[in-house]
């Protein structure tokens, strides 16, 4: 392994500390390029041991004017959505930072990669390579007070008279210079306030936080972004399942009040009501839907399914699993308050056919319920007049 150079780690230090106390001083002073300078002359005159950046190996060669090749666009298909997806990717995280780092702006997603899309098309042609933004740009560009598109064409005509007029001098700036501002940048990038009040906001915050940040340090930036998004995705509908649950309830009081009560025990005991809240999908539907199938002792179960928020075919078809399990022990399954949004799915596995009733409201639901234990016998004969209300109800 070969030794760390102190000398770079010193320098990079140094332009980190003069940006960093500098800042602080004078805000209004550009002390990246007194560091970047200060360090330049001290590797000049010291003789240090600093690689410039002048010793960087070349860079892409010179575009051909070759004809394409059409057979060779199946192949590079892939690659281009690839590189396209991670340059978006880039510069919609560079404008995220931006907002964060001023007030009262923000930006247009839609904007930002309609133009960076133009510009990538309109590169190529010139012999250029897919342009992104750069987080660390971005920030010192904030950082030294800029607020309109007008910085990034200063910043482009800047660097081109630097690259045509300034070369020889540039490529004198050690690479440690040029990573103590990188570090200063990075440290003046973090909100020590916002972490403080990630980590202690809840559990999944703190660890999509620590294993981003892990990440960036042994992967990379964007792969990072990969993988902080997918276990935030996956704690995010863990926490959506858990919302999800079924209980059991007592009929309505005021419903019961409605008949005699030779009537309202048994409907009491041979009628038993579950009302499911929240989402019935593919992460939790199977955990409390079970307890549905276990239920015994009643000849009438009434689902109230007004409070379900959403629902796909897998919590679809667990609701019918549920629903086949009580059709074998005997019991019927009454439906009430199914939503329009709700009835594609259920239709879809045939889970709506297995129902012996559906009602808008609980109230119509336990009428159907008395009916069906008149007709079984639970409940005593009705005069033929309750008898057509009960057929209307049904």
């Amino acid at each position: 392994m070969a030794a760390p150079d102190w000398t770079a780690a010193a320098l990079a230090l140094a332009v980190a500390a003069v940006m960093l106390l500098g800042a602080r001083w004078r805000p209004a002073v550009p002390f990246s390029i007194v560091g970047v300078a200060a360090a330049t002359a001290a590797t000049q005159l010291l003789d240090l041991d600093a690689t410039p950046i002048g010793d960087l190996p070349a860079g892409l060669p010179a575009p051909s004017l070759a004809f394409l090749d059409l057979s060779a666009l199946g192949s590079l298909l892939a690659p281009a959505v690839a590189v396209a997806a991670l340059a978006a990717l880039e510069s919609l995280l560079s404008a995220t930072v931006a907002d964060s780092m001023t007030t009262g702006q923000r930006h247009d997603p839609d904007r930002e990669l309609f133009g960076q899309g133009v510009a990538n098309l309109a590169a190529p042609l010139f012999g250029g390579v897919p342009a992104t933004a750069a987080i660390a740009r971005t920030a010192v560009n904030v950082r030294s007070g800029a607020r309109s598109r007008l910085a990034a064409l200063t910043h482009a005509a800047v660097l081109a008279v630097i690259v045509f007029a300034a070369a020889p001098l540039v490529s004198a700036i050690p690479l440690a210079a040029l990573a103590g501002v990188l570090l200063a940048t990075a440290i003046r990038m973090v909100e020590a306030g916002a972490l403080r009040a990630m980590v202690r906001a809840t559990r999944s915050d703190a660890v999509v936080l620590v294993l981003t940040a892990t990440a960036t340090l042994v992967l990379d930036l964007v792969l990072a972004v990969v993988i902080g998004l997918a276990v935030a995705g996956a704690l995010a509908l863990r926490a959506v399942a858990g919302q999800a649950r079924m209980d059991r309830t007592d009929l309505p009081a005021g419903l019961l009040d409605a008949y005699d009560a030779e009537e309202r025990a048994p409907l009491t005991e041979h009628v038993a009501a579950y009302r499911i809240d929240g989402p019935v999908f593919f992460a939790g539907a199977h955990r409390f839907l079970h307890d549905l199938s276990a239920v015994t002792g009643v000849h009438v179960v009434i689902l109230r399914l007004s409070r379900v928020t959403t629902m796909d075919a897998t919590g679809a078809l667990a609701l019918k699993d549920a629903v086949e399990e009580l059709h074998r022990r005997e019991i019927t399954v009454l439906a009430g308050g199914i939503r329009p949004g709700q009835r594609p799915a259920l239709a879809s596995v045939g889970a709506l056919d297995l129902l012996a009733g559906e009602y808008a409201t609980t109230a119509e639901a336990v009428a159907g319920a008395r009916a069906h234990l008149r007709r079984a016998g639970l409940l005593p004969a009705a005069p033929a007049t309750a008898s057509l209300g009960e057929e209307a109800a049904r």
